[in-house]
């Protein structure tokens, strides 16, 4: 409606100025008089003047109204009386509008401290900061875990741990790390999870940050103790057999040399066959403390990037007579073909053979048609994928959670240390191995770099 009055203004602006120009022409052709032409050419003059003033005053007014707008600036109020009908419509429209964006604006900043109540309050640490390093948001939970009472740049965080900084700048979406720190002398492990966004054009990370210090050592004490449960039954099933077999022998020795009597050859045999006996034994608790010596001996990756191709062509080289003899269907798949993994191949290797001689073990027992997969690929993290299925008879539910405890074993000649080698092995590479099971359909393991 205030435009449409606007409207009115001009037209009849127009109007004057239109009769204005033809009295002009009037005076000059019918009674030319200096007086009166001056009149009437300042008469015109008046009217463009007023014309132009009315425009550029509702463009200022518009132009003021859109710049509080673009800025943000809602503070700014129009009269609504007094200024003419068109006027004054047109201010109160303009009102309204600031009016409503106010209100836009006033609920926004509650959602924004509602939220930001809820991440201050919210138990898990929370850090978000931008390509530069400039922290836009950070909890009190975080400022706690880290040990810090205010952070304006992660770079900051250098003096807390080095390692820190750079597990927060190299950390890619979905990416996962375990920091320890410590301080006033106590030590804390955190577990650091990165996710990367993008708002507005400017590239951001999430970071949460979770003390697990109580769960890595409730885990670490459920593993000695598995551990514990473990060797006590392999040393237990050395020990109490060659501790029979040695009373034994003492017994038949002490006798015969209380009594002064010859050792008969018969008894004689007896005594080499416990020998023998307790010899093997011995030989074997030695090779069973050697294997786990050897779990704390694993060599840091050389990582190289390789060609993974070239890996699985060697392993399948080595297992090839195996399968056939097995008459195990054996695919590999690798997309894309020259696809290069970051990787200690040595080690890698040790890892796959072991995984692989499992899934044949695992097929012994299939009647059916046997089949051995191997796929290599980028998971939808962008980190490198190695899996390993088979359709065996599967493991057990039971089992599943316990096949990476050292010398665990469901195998009747196994010693129980190659999956726990090879989560070790993965880990040394930064990623992880995990396994899921179905009875009597089989079992795929992931290697993730």
């Amino acid at each position: 409606m205030g435009f449409k009055n606007l409207r009115l203004l001009l037209i009849g602006r127009l109007i004057l100025l239109i009769g204005s120009i033809l009295l002009l022409g009037y005076v000059f052709y019918q009674a030319p008089n200096n007086v009166n032409l001056t009149f009437v050419i300042i008469l015109i003059i008046i009217q463009i003047v007023l014309l132009v003033r009315s425009i550029d005053k509702t463009n200022r007014e518009i132009s003021g109204f859109l710049s509080s707008i673009k800025y943000d600036d809602f503070t700014t109020t129009y009269p609504t009386h007094g200024r003419g009908k068109s006027m004054n419509e047109l201010y109160a429209e303009f009102n309204n509008v600031i009016k409503k964006f106010r209100e836009i604006r006033a609920d926004k900043e509650a959602n924004y401290h509602y939220f930001r109540t809820i991440v201050q309050h919210v138990g898990i640490g929370l850090i978000t900061f931008n390509k530069l390093g400039d922290v836009q948001i950070i909890n009190s939970s975080a400022k706690k875990l880290i040990g810090v009472e205010s952070l304006n740049n992660i770079f900051e965080l250098s003096k807390v741990s080095a390692k820190l900084v750079e597990s927060l700048v190299k950390l890619k979406t979905g990416g996962s790390a375990l920091i320890e720190l410590t301080n006033e002398g106590t030590r804390t492990q955190l577990s650091v999870y990165v996710i990367e966004l993008v708002l507005r054009g400017e590239e951001f990370k999430l970071v949460s940050v979770q003390n697990i210090q109580s769960e890595l050592e409730e885990k670490e004490m459920e593993a000695w103790q598995n551990l514990i449960r473990v060797l006590t039954h392999e040393i237990m099933n050395s020990v109490t057999p060659l501790s029979s077999l040695a009373a034994t022998v003492e017994t038949n020795l002490v006798d015969n040399i209380e009594d002064d009597v010859p050792i008969e050859k018969d008894e004689l045999e007896d005594i080499y066959l416990a020998v023998q006996t307790i010899k093997r034994r011995s030989e074997g608790l030695i090779r069973f403390v050697s294997d786990f010596r050897n779990l704390t001996r694993i060599p840091e990756p050389k990582l190289h990037e390789i060609e993974v191709k070239k890996v699985l062509d060697h392993v399948s080289l080595l297992l090839k007579l195996e399968i056939e003899n097995k008459n195990i269907d054996y695919i590999v798949n690798i997309a894309p073909i020259g696809l290069m993994f970051n990787v200690d191949k040595e080690l890698l290797d040790q890892v796959l053979i072991n995984l692989l001689q499992n899934a044949i073990h695992a097929l012994d027992e299939n009647d059916g048609e046997k089949a051995l997969i191997v796929n290599a690929f980028i998971n939808e993290y962008g980190r490198p994928t190695l899996t390993i299925r088979d359709n065996g008879v599967g493991i057990d539910e039971e089992a599943l959670g316990k096949i990476f405890i050292p010398f665990f074993t469901t195998k009747k000649q196994g010693s129980g240390i190659g999956l726990s080698l090879s989560k070790q092995i993965m880990r040394k590479h930064g990623g992880s191995i995990t396994v899921k099971s179905v009875m009597n359909e089989g079992t795929e393991f992931t290697l993730t770099f």
